[in-house]
């Protein structure tokens, strides 16, 4: 009974706010990843986009004057990733802090070299442990294949990957598993994944993701995460069991099954 009330009132306040298929069309159109999803899948990530946005709270940061657009563009990359999931996987926070460009945590911060300094460094974006998503509305534009160091960068699916991640035991490289998925095999073959990059990068070798995702376990699921929806089948060719378990925790086959031979 709850849950249909708080649809009814979610409904209720998606109508009042007024979007439209058209507007929604307008603002994911310049985003290559949106023409993999048609028919029953794009009706469905449409409504779910302006669920987003009644369930959550946008705030400015900095004074940045966004938009309507931008607020649509963006939820929709949020709920790219729990499409086939659910919106209740996001519940457990509620704001949404957009920055014009890269913005500076007020906390101090150390570098490499032991040395502590009031600020840190700019920052594309932030997930706080049951707090808000902050993220820079310029990095959410530079979102594609190639714009990271030539590999693929989507700071809102990074940043929303740590949400998930965060569901269980904090932000570890290990989201809630699904019922049908095999105990430790996540583990396993992260860990082995993880261990290939980094002797590749000792040995000064191509990766096919950007090396930031090898600063930690949490950090490796969230540039994984960007991989597997912006460039999957570079993901697929290059770490295949990697691109096996996203595809069952996400419930998605970015590359389609009759392509793939899978």
């Amino acid at each position: 009974m709850f849950k249909r009330l708080r649809n009814w009132l979610e409904g209720r306040r998606v109508k009042k706010m007024g979007f439209t298929a058209a507007q929604w069309e307008a603002a994911i159109a310049d985003w290559p990843v949106i023409r993999r999803y048609q028919g029953s899948e794009r009706d469905a990530l449409r409504e779910m986009t302006f669920r987003f946005l009644a369930r959550k709270t946008f705030v400015s940061g900095g004074e940045f004057q966004f938009t309507d657009a931008m607020c649509l563009k963006l939820a929709t990359m949020a709920c790219v990733p729990i499409l086939h999931l659910g919106l209740d996987w996001y519940d457990r926070w509620q704001t949404v802090i957009l920055y014009e460009d890269d913005f500076v945590p007020n906390r101090s911060h150390r570098t490499d070299d032991g040395v502590v300094h009031d600020r840190g460094p700019g920052l594309s974006g932030e997930a706080w442990y049951r707090g808000p998503v902050i993220l820079s509305w310029q990095s959410i534009c530079d979102s594609g294949a190639d714009t990271r160091h030539g590999k693929a960068a989507n700071v809102v699916v990074h940043e929303l990957a740590h949400k998930l991640d965060m569901l269980r035991d904090g932000a570890n490289g290990a989201p809630p598993m699904h019922p049908d998925m095999r105990p430790g095999e996540w583990h396993e073959i992260f860990t082995t994944a993880w261990d290939r990059l980094q002797n590749d990068r000792q040995h000064h070798r191509s990766l096919p993701l950007d090396d930031y995702a090898l600063t930690s376990p949490a950090e490796f699921f969230a540039v994984c995460s960007e991989a597997f929806f912006e460039t999957p089948e570079t993901m697929k060719a290059a770490m295949p069991e990697v691109y096996r378990l996203l595809c069952q925790f996400y419930r998605q086959q970015p590359v389609p099954l009759a392509i793939s031979g899978m």
